[in-house]
């Protein structure tokens, strides 16, 4: 039967919010998965906008090729808690990086469920 485990975010201090310092690719990195290809690493990220500009987040899921490894989403100006990744799977080291429109006014924040088979 499957373990899970709930877990920081691998980027984050102490479970702070990480800082998108990154404008371009690869971005800041948010978390590096588990090793291997039997577990899972479940990952929920939010995002929020200090700027009073909306802010377009781009997160690179596990590589940097656009389209296919990557994930945007718009960030309204002066935002509160917007989920932009709801449980999404990684595994086998593979990194989630974030880079914004505007760098330093977005932070990312979440947590990652561990499934251990």
């Amino acid at each position: 039967m499957a373990t899970y485990t709930k877990r920081m975010l691998s980027g984050s201090t102490q479970g702070k919010c990480i800082k998108v310092a990154a404008s371009s690719t690869p971005g800041t990195t948010v978390h590096t998965a588990v090793a291997g290809t039997s577990d899972l690493d479940e990952i929920w990220v939010y995002a929020v906008n200090t700027s009073s500009s909306d802010v377009l987040l781009t997160l690179e899921w596990g590589g940097t090729t656009s389209p296919d490894d990557t994930i945007e989403v718009l960030i309204p100006a002066e935002a509160g808690l917007v989920l932009v990744a709801p449980g999404l799977l990684l595994q086998n080291e593979l990194v989630l990086r974030a880079f914004a429109g505007t760098a330093d006014v977005l932070l990312v924040t979440g947590f990652v469920n561990r499934i251990v088979a």
